[in-house]
């Protein structure tokens, strides 16, 4: 990797000898090794449910503004905010970590922003198999921030509702009662 950044760096008329750049290689392999690591993970590692106690449980229980980012796979620039994981329990529920982890897993790789929505709403209904839920993602994208069109306040936003979310008025009003506080 570190011979494709210095094809990089003298693609963009960069002395690749110059001080400062000389250990560049070195760090970019490094970063991009930290950046995209929960490549290797899967949701199967991280994944502890339990038995739901209170079998009659309809309550909401969710998680917001889990940070996260993300690469683009068309120009590899980052987008990045946040993703509120939402779900009405049935036989099983998760540790509140658990909600982070997954977003990670898929967040930390190629991506683009409808795939990510599905695949976390897949693994909670994989493994949780809920009556309901709901995955909503904001993000920036560094593609619409910083290239052509240079919309720095734009934000993307996409979500995928399941189950009762989808087909149960009352249980969707509260939910967008819930994001809209």
């Amino acid at each position: 990797m570190q011979e494709e950044v210095k094809k990089i760096l003298q693609y963009l008329w960069e002395d690749i000898n110059r001080e400062w750049l000389q250990d560049t290689p070195k760090r970019v392999e490094k970063a991009y090794a930290k950046l995209f690591e929960w490549y290797n993970q899967k949701v199967e590692d991280v994944m502890t449910v339990f038995e739901n106690e209170s079998k009659w449980i309809d309550q909401i229980v969710w998680l917001n503004d889990i940070e996260f980012y993300s690469f683009c796979e068309h120009h590899m620039l980052p987008f990045f905010w946040k993703a509120t994981v939402y779900y009405i329990p049935g036989k099983k529920i998760c540790g509140i970590s658990k909600l982070a982890r997954i977003v990670n897993i898929y967040a930390r790789r190629l991506q683009n922003q409808e795939r990510l929505t599905k695949q976390i709403a897949d693994a909670l209904e994989k493994y949780l198999k809920p009556k309901a839920i709901a995955v909503i993602l904001e993000w920036k994208h560094f593609c619409m921030i910083a290239r052509w069109v240079e919309k720095q306040n734009s934000i993307m936003k996409t979500s995928d509702l399941r189950w009762v979310f989808r087909k149960d008025w009352k249980a969707r009003q509260e939910l967008f009662n819930l994001i809209n506080k």
